[in-house]
């Protein structure tokens, strides 16, 4: 498999914004994308509720919204690849509940970590063997 995540700036600038305007609450979205030879494509960022039961330290991302992306994505060619939340006041990295509920083979996750005062940071993991890879994003 491979660890290569084609993210243009504008979808970038969109997830470390969505960081921001939510802090000190987690935020969440899902990543619309394609697979090829390269890596993975991110096409679209679809900002999704956090529906966690204290969005300051965990999110969990509305299942109902899920759905329907998946769905209305059928017979495009594009799929859910990923999705991305933010660490406030944190590392942008994997937390113990993120590990805890990572299950999708191949499934990128994007973490922007940090606040409004110093800014985020972004970074890109991939679960695959049953952990998280760094993944290279280009196209910043």
């Amino acid at each position: 498999m491979t660890l290569r995540l084609h993210l243009p700036a504008a979808l970038t600038n969109t997830i470390l914004t969505h960081a921001g305007w939510a802090y000190p609450k987690e935020c969440c979205g899902l990543i619309e994308g394609l697979r090829d030879e390269s890596g993975v494509r991110a096409l679209l960022l679809h900002e999704v509720r956090n529906v966690a039961a204290d969005p300051r330290t965990h999110f969990e991302i509305d299942p109902a919204a899920h759905f329907r992306l998946a769905r209305s994505l059928r017979g495009t060619g594009r799929e859910i690849v990923g999705c991305y939340h933010s660490h406030p006041d944190a590392l942008a990295e994997p937390s113990a509940t993120d590990r805890a509920g990572a299950a999708e083979e191949g499934f990128f996750w994007l973490i922007a970590g940090g606040n409004p005062q110093s800014w985020f940071t972004l970074k890109a993991y991939v679960f695959t063997d049953g952990d998280f890879r760094s993944v290279v994003i280009e196209d910043r």
